[in-house]
């Protein structure tokens, strides 16, 4: 298995950042935008796609900030890998976005960047973004 690469995207999105974060934090709001399904199980969040899951253990949660996860089968790998989605809001023109970070096998770089492309896109047709 080779290295993944950490990266960062950003998007801009037309939303209050009440509901973004709900929409980034919650179960109900990831299995509206990220996932086909979301359980939440203690710490960990279970998505489903596809009829297949995967999980992911909560690392941290800023109220109304970001939200970072960790694969469980990156962590049963021992890699220092993770995903966050953190809202910024632009102090001069009060614009939003989401910043996404995230780690990616170099020649699966591209692949990675054009899925969480579709995510957010799926997220602002539900928010009406």
């Amino acid at each position: 298995m080779s290295e993944k690469v950490k990266y960062e995207l950003e998007f801009e999105v037309k939303s209050s950042t009440s509901v973004l974060f709900n929409m980034i934090s919650t179960a109900s709001g990831l299995s509206e935008w990220f996932a086909d399904d979301v359980n939440l199980k203690g710490d960990n969040f279970i998505f489903f796609w596809d009829g297949s899951e995967e999980t992911a253990k909560l690392i941290t949660k800023k109220k109304g900030e970001s939200i970072k996860f960790q694969w469980e089968d990156d962590a049963d790998e021992g890699l220092k890998t993770y995903f966050e989605i953190a809202i910024k809001v632009d102090d001069l023109t009060n614009d939003v976005a989401l910043m996404i970070t995230d780690f990616a096998e170099e020649d699966e770089m591209d692949e990675a960047k054009l899925l969480w492309e579709n995510q957010i896109n799926d997220l602002k047709m539900v928010i009406g973004s």
